[in-house]
């Protein structure tokens, strides 16, 4: 399973045909596969509650931090592993478990969207045998936890969808899906809507300048102060979208700070302690946004000084 490092929503268009939406035999694809992956998540939602205890089991492994063996518990990728050698066919493993055969049951399922259910199941399955316990150590008699249900919105992996926006407009572009139309499994385009901020994002060659492009326009649009101009939105979208672009950019200089750490075992990470600066409403500070190409919201968020420094 891969990792995401920046999530982009584009949604199907499902409207009226006449309006370039998707057709009435593609909508009724989507439900089907919906219907089949839900039966299939069942299936698993089933075996593991039926085998309960290998969620609960203890794997021994080597700490490399702490130089000596220790004990965890048995991780999600470990037990998919384990339940695709149990009630997948193979040319390694041909024989499933008796009763537990899922490959008779859904030959032709593509194995992403089998890792899918079968990672959906274990989640269900864990919280709710964790929901159990604490409620059986309660002590209470009302709010027993009920089994996990199998409804789920369907999660695409690589292999089970397509997406190509080079040399193209958004607004005309097609998803391609791997879909199940009741007799078999096969690849169909489905027209994506998305918004203009995405748009720009997408043909915008400099990127980095984007979230002062965001601010500036919240600008036009407020008060220096943080009041909201009367009869104007509060900028609610385009707040999100500067917080969502400050975590990534956070989370990717948390990793490589990691990564150098990492090369260093032993080593002490020393950073220059900062005087952190908080701008009140009608500041100067804060009327300062106008003067130059970096907002006062921007500055805040970049520290000034020296490069952090490893000290061995």
């Amino acid at each position: 399973m891969g990792q995401a490092t920046r999530t982009t929503k584009l949604v199907l268009d499902l409207g009226k045909r006449g309006q370039g939406g998707a057709n009435t035999g593609k909508r009724t694809h989507l439900t089907e596969t919906a219907a089949l992956l839900t039966v299939a998540r069942a299936f698993y939602i089933d075996f593991f509650l039926t085998h309960a205890d290998k969620l609960a089991e203890r794997v021994s492994y080597y700490s490399a931090k702490h130089l000596e063996m220790r004990e965890r518990a048995i991780s999600a990728n470990e037990l998919l592993t384990w339940a695709e050698v149990c009630t997948v066919a193979t040319k390694d493993h041909p024989h499933p478990w008796p009763g537990w055969n899922f490959s008779e049951r859904f030959p032709d399922l593509p194995f992403a969207y089998r890792r899918s259910v079968i990672k959906d199941a274990i989640g269900k399955v864990r919280s709710y045998l964790s929901n159990r316990a604490n409620w059986e150590k309660s002590g209470k008699k009302k709010g027993k936890p009920g089994l996990p249900g199998a409804s789920e919105h369907p999660t695409l992996y690589q292999g089970t969808c397509e997406l190509s926006l080079e040399g193209t407009k958004v607004v005309d572009c097609f998803v391609r899906l791997k879909v199940y139309d009741g007799k078999r499994w096969q690849w169909v385009n489905y027209p994506v809507t998305s918004s203009r901020y995405f748009q720009q994002r997408l043909h915008d060659p400099a990127w980095d300048q984007q979230r002062y492009r965001c601010i500036k326009r919240i600008a036009k649009k407020q008060w220096l102060s943080g009041k909201p101009v009367a009869g104007e939105r509060s900028n609610q979208q385009l707040w999100r979208h500067v917080r969502h672009m400050d975590e990534d950019a956070a989370h990717q200089v948390a990793h490589r700070i990691a990564a150098v750490c990492a090369k260093y075992p032993g080593c002490v990470l020393l950073f220059e302690r900062l005087r952190k600066i908080k701008p009140q409403g009608a500041s100067k500070s804060r009327r300062r946004t106008a003067d130059g190409p970096t907002s006062c919201a921007a500055k805040s968020t970049r520290p000034h000084g020296r490069k952090p420094m490893l000290w061995g």
